[in-house]
């Protein structure tokens, strides 16, 4: 990845807010803050703290990485409105990362990247040996071999891997190095987003657990 891209990742799919800026191949600065509920309200001062730590202001950023589940419905659209949001403001990349990738980040190949949900619900997925076009899979192929299952029901196949990294790196490592093997059209300045880099968008699958109002709406008066 470039030495000097300075890459800011997080997430909040799950129960934490969690964040790291890289720079290169070194960590500036990284949290995981548990929390149940809150996210919405603690990423951006979070983000804030981080990149102070670090010594960067948000004009500093080369790309956005976001983790864009699958995981708790609310959590992964704070995430990634945040990161859409912060791309648009900032004239940068913003890249979504799913739990799978980054459980696989730097794992040894094939392996199998297996990520609990809640209970025994568990989202898995087969990563095989790395291609030249590994960096720049489309959103499509990894969201068709996302499998959601129990952790009984597992199929044969590779070993369950576990990236080396911490969950917010690994996201901030997987964005530096798509949009490192994207490089944005040389005829627009400020660069837009590479044409092969999607915006991030949620990824569930399974349907939300919230059901429609069972009372009839109410009357509107003319």
């Amino acid at each position: 990845m470039p030495d000097g891209l300075r890459v800011l990742g997080f997430d909040t799919s799950a129960a934490h807010c969690a964040a790291a800026v890289i720079c290169g191949d070194r960590v500036l600065a990284q949290r995981i803050e548990p929390m149940a509920r809150g996210q919405a309200e603690r990423l951006f001062p979070l983000l804030t703290e981080l990149l102070a730590e670090a010594g960067l202001g948000w004009s500093d950023l080369g790309a956005i990485g976001v983790g864009e589940g699958p995981g708790n419905f609310t959590g992964v659209r704070i995430s990634v409105a945040a990161a859409r949001g912060l791309a648009l403001s900032l004239g940068i990349p913003a890249v979504g990362i799913t739990a799978t990738e980054a459980a696989a980040c730097d794992a040894p190949r094939p392996c199998r990247a297996v990520v609990t949900l809640r209970g025994d619900e568990i989202v898995w997925q087969d990563f095989p040996v790395l291609s030249p076009d590994s960096p720049l899979r489309s959103a499509e192929r990894i969201r068709a071999s996302a499998t959601l299952g129990r952790n009984d029901a597992l199929p044969p196949g590779p070993e369950t891997c576990r990236s080396p990294h911490p969950l917010p790196v690994a996201i901030a490592i997987l964005a530096a190095r798509r949009v490192a093997a994207a490089p944005a059209p040389d005829h627009m300045f400020p660069p837009a987003a590479p044409a092969a880099i999607a915006r991030p968008a949620p990824l569930y699958l399974r349907p939300a657990d919230a059901a429609p109002p069972r009372d009839p709406p109410p009357l509107i008066l003319p």
